[in-house]
């Protein structure tokens, strides 16, 4: 990615380092964020991404390197008022209602959006006027996912959003997330979801042992993996399938058996020699499941 402006970058990160005791959770992690559109933060867990989420919103003091959202150091309040954020985790005054949260949310912002807006846009208006404690999971995600972009905010950060939400309610959260960045938005997502970064982001960074192991579009991404992903049921071992020619790996989950091949050609002829009831078959690119697991890997 090329260099962008600190000053102009809703996150400019250098060099950041942390550590907790003798655990180094971030070891000089550097990316910049520039113009609007969603960036997905992947990793696994103990990654660093929850760390650096953190230390952009000045919530954990970095041990060294440089950090800012918009030039402003994190925290303080020019950085604070351009800043929207659900974390995974919140604590909330919770015999407050909805609606007292959205307006004790909304005066700390100058140019906040309107309170009625953002309860038809999150759709909670059939329980906003419920105290916060009686409210379900996944009714709380919703408030909080409302309350995250009351302000109107620049750059909006999200620290797995859809956790605890229906199909429905995920599907909802992603067109106002898409509504956001097209009136110029910048949206940082982290998400346990591959099919939530395949769906939302236009760059991915992955998060490896506190370091950035990849910086890329989901596209480039997946190009990483050579070769295509036959699908099938089939009745060979998986020893069996081992010894295909092209094969590279294999994972069955239930009925269907999914091969990586760097040959589809060769490897499918050979399934079709040897299991005469193969069925139910595709041929597809490598998922963003599958580059996300071997990055992953072969970062271990």
């Amino acid at each position: 990615m090329g260099e962008i402006d600190s000053a102009l970058s809703p996150l400019s990160v250098s060099g950041l380092r942390k550590s907790y005791g003798k655990v180094r959770a971030l070891r000089g992690v550097s990316l910049s964020l520039g113009g609007s559109g969603v960036t997905a933060i992947l990793g696994p867990n103990g990654a660093g991404k929850t760390t650096l989420i953190n230390c952009a919103l000045g919530l954990v003091k970095k041990d060294s390197g440089d950090i800012s959202v918009f030039g402003h150091k994190p925290g303080k309040m020019k950085a604070r008022r351009r800043v929207g954020v659900m974390l995974q985790d919140t604590d909330l005054p919770d015999l407050l209602t909805g609606r007292e949260l959205l307006t004790l949310f909304a005066s700390y912002y100058a140019s906040p959006l309107g309170i009625e807006d953002v309860i038809s846009l999150t759709d909670t208006a059939g329980f906003i006027s419920k105290r916060y404690k009686k409210l379900s999971g996944g009714q709380k995600r919703r408030v909080q996912f409302a309350l995250a972009i009351i302000g109107n905010p620049d750059v909006l950060f999200l620290d797995e959003p859809t956790t605890g939400l229906d199909t429905d309610a995920r599907k909802a959260l992603w067109d106002i997330v898409r509504a956001f960045v097209a009136q110029g938005k910048t949206i940082v997502l982290t998400t346990h979801y591959l099919e939530e970064a395949d769906a939302l982001a236009d760059r991915i960074i992955v998060i490896g042992h506190g370091k950035v192991i990849a910086d890329a579009s989901a596209d480039d991404i997946r190009n990483r993996m050579s070769g295509s992903v036959i699908r099938c049921q089939t009745c060979l071992s998986a020893s069996a399938i081992a010894k295909l020619d092209g094969y590279l790996s294999a994972e069955t989950a239930g009925r269907f058996t999914d091969i990586r091949t760097q040959d589809s050609a060769a490897t499918l002829r050979q399934l079709l020699a040897q299991d005469n009831t193969l069925s139910d078959l595709t041929i597809s690119r490598p998922r963003l499941e599958d580059a996300f697991s071997e990055l992953t890997h072969d970062d271990a």
